[in-house]
């Protein structure tokens, strides 16, 4: 008979997370499939990866999102888990700094794992060298400090974390500049979600993606996780009719059954802008 939409209802799911995210991620879930959330006891999810490179990420995103998930499931003795794991990098097309955000939900019980995403602008991701605090105070305002936290790395390596008060950045600042007076200092963005209210924002958002991905059937088997694997390009040019490199068509694959579906348009554009064109914009 195949899966039924409801397979998540009010299950219990652990969270694996040790940085607050279960705040933004459990009551979405609690209000679609009346889930419980509990979050991941005695996991150190540091060990998979930090962004202050302490520890290298294991393996890529998507990969790291599920080493989550399964320690988690392991320590709490559940089937079903929710893991999140961020990337920040220069946006393709643009070149300013984006986040990636993907949420995890891995399903022992029915072997499943479908994953959410949010990638956006929308972030604070930042870095300088300060020599003075006229510069780190430019900075500071810059990132939203102290609503966002801040890391200091002495040049000594040394790397204070979690820095959300002007008394304790300027305790830091002196204390480094004392030791290295002829030295700069790096500051960073904290990107760990509990001191960065904006990333938590995009947490949220893929959140929902991964609920309308839940809520997503195959039309063959009635799997959840029914969602675009693949882009199609060669949409034409609404001038020449040449074909561009955006996106033509998507294709919907299921991971139980391997149906798969071709939708045109899944951007609401039959044509393509001729500026996209290389015909008429060479």
């Amino acid at each position: 008979m195949g899966f039924k939409p409801m397979i998540f209802a009010n299950r219990t799911a652990v969270i694996a997370t040790m940085h607050g995210k279960e705040k933004v991620i459990a009551p979405i879930l609690r209000q679609e499939f009346g889930i419980s959330a509990i979050v991941s006891p005695n996991l150190n999810t540091d060990q998979f990866g930090t962004f202050t490179r302490d520890l290298n990420r294991t393996g890529t995103q998507i990969e790291a999102a599920r080493f989550k998930a399964e320690a988690a499931l392991l320590l709490a003795d559940q089937s079903l888990a929710i893991s999140s794991e961020g990337s920040f990098f220069p946006h393709p097309l643009l070149g300013i700094p984006c986040d990636r955000e993907i949420v995890m939900l891995l399903d022992r019980a029915n072997d499943l794992e479908i994953v959410g995403e949010e990638m956006s602008v929308t972030t604070n991701f930042d870095c300088k060298l300060v020599k003075n605090w006229q510069e780190i105070e430019k900075f500071a305002q810059k990132v939203g400090f102290p609503d966002h936290g801040l890391v200091a790395i002495a040049p000594n390596g040394i790397i204070t974390k979690g820095i959300t008060s002007v008394t304790e950045l300027s305790e830091i600042v002196e204390r480094t500049f004392a030791m290295f007076p002829s030295e700069v200092l790096r500051l960073e963005t904290d990107m760990r979600a509990f001191y960065n209210p904006t990333r938590m924002i995009n947490i949220e958002k893929a959140t929902l993606n991964l609920v309308n991905k839940m809520h997503s059937l195959c039309p063959q088997c009635h799997t959840p996780g029914f969602a675009i694997t693949e882009y199609k390009s060669g949409l034409r040019c609404s001038l020449c009719g040449s074909p561009t490199e955006l996106t033509r068509a998507a294709v919907y694959r299921c991971q139980k059954c391997d149906f798969r579906q071709e939708v045109a348009f899944p951007n609401d554009a039959e044509a393509a802008d001729p500026q996209y064109c290389s015909y008429c914009n060479p």
